[in-house]
């Protein structure tokens, strides 16, 4: 037997505890080729706000009725393939549950490391890391001495943004949060400044935050924040797009940016990307940002809830901001 929490209902605007549906079911029989993984922590995160709908995207949505999904981390219990075996802790895309019965091929053993969480494969050193790895260096083009702008900053991706453009040599590190605690977190983090963009307008605290302009935007928030960062970007300036968390709960679409035509007369790059067409620098992030992990010169904050069926209140607090760092539940 296991529990797993269902997708119950489709939300309209923001998702509510009864959208979702905790559930005990029969696991299957252990098949030739398979194992059985006893997870230990699992990963919620923004993205899966869009798969909760039932439309179109990059991802299929979640089907109601059924588990949703995410990254974990669990224990092999059982196993019956070859080079796996009990003990293991492995990766995979079966969140939201307790155990689950899947072929090997669908895991990815990953090692122990001293002194740090497990759940360390679901933020710095998984999917949230590599977003900001990518984001910052290859979409954005990062360069030493860019002054860089990132929207929330507190987050799992946003602060690694942070830290990862400082330790490379940007000139300026912004961030913008939705309180002071996080924005005197950001500061310890390294950032030069911080504002909460509840105390005044997203425009005049950025204005403030940067007088002499920036020269990359990373965006996970989109709306009133891409519209300030596009008054403040340079000539030249690049905007790696990565979200737009401000949109994801809302029944009509936003008003900004109303000041995207700056962008030919400034000669502004803005690109979408999502992380999942960089797996291939999964290996060049973990080695370099695994070191300053280990050297102390990166910190990666979490926020734990414990317990499968606190799940969904995790989930609704991610999206209400209510984390510091990765959103990360405890099994």
């Amino acid at each position: 037997m296991s529990r797993q929490i269902n997708l119950a209902s489709r939300p309209s605007g923001w998702p509510t505890p009864d959208d979702f549906d905790l559930v005990e079911v029969d696991l299957p029989a252990i098949q030739e080729g398979q194992v059985l993984v006893r997870n230990r922590f699992m990963s919620v995160d923004p993205y899966m706000r869009g798969r909760m709908n039932d439309v179109e995207s990059y991802v299929p949505p979640f089907r109601l009725g059924e588990p949703l999904e995410g990254g974990a981390v669990g224990e092999v219990v059982e196993s019956r393939a070859p080079g796996l075996e009990a003990g293991d802790l492995v990766l995979h895309g079966f969140g939201w549950r307790e155990q689950v019965v899947t072929e090997a091929a669908r895991v990815r053993r990953v090692d122990p490391i001293e002194g740090v969480s497990p759940s360390a494969y679901l933020g710095v050193l998984g999917m949230p890391g590599l977003t900001a790895y990518v984001g910052l260096l290859d979409i954005a083009s990062f360069k030493e001495g860019d002054a860089v702008f990132v929207s929330g900053a507190a987050g799992a991706v946003g602060a690694l943004v942070g830290q990862i453009a400082r330790l490379k040599g940007a000139s300026r590190v912004v961030g913008s949060a939705g309180s002071d605690a996080k924005v005197a977190r950001l500061r310890e983090l390294g950032f030069d400044a911080a504002f909460n963009y509840r105390n005044g307008t997203v425009a005049e605290r950025l204005r403030e935050a940067a007088p002499d302009g920036i020269d990359v935007y990373f965006d996970n928030v989109g709306a009133d924040h891409l519209e300030a960062a596009i008054e403040r970007l340079n000539n030249g300036g690049r905007i790696a797009m990565c979200g737009s968390i401000s949109a994801y709960n809302a029944t009509e679409p936003p008003c900004a940016p109303r000041n995207l035509f700056l962008a030919v007369g400034k000669r502004l790059t803005m690109r979408g990307f999502i992380v999942g067409d960089h797996s291939s620098r999964m290996r060049d992030m973990i080695a370099e940002v695994g070191g300053w992990l280990r050297e102390g010169r990166i910190t990666a904050d979490e926020t734990v809830v414990d317990g499968l069926e606190n799940a969904p209140a995790a989930f609704i607090g991610l999206l209400r901001g209510e984390n510091t760092g990765k959103m990360i539940v405890r099994l």
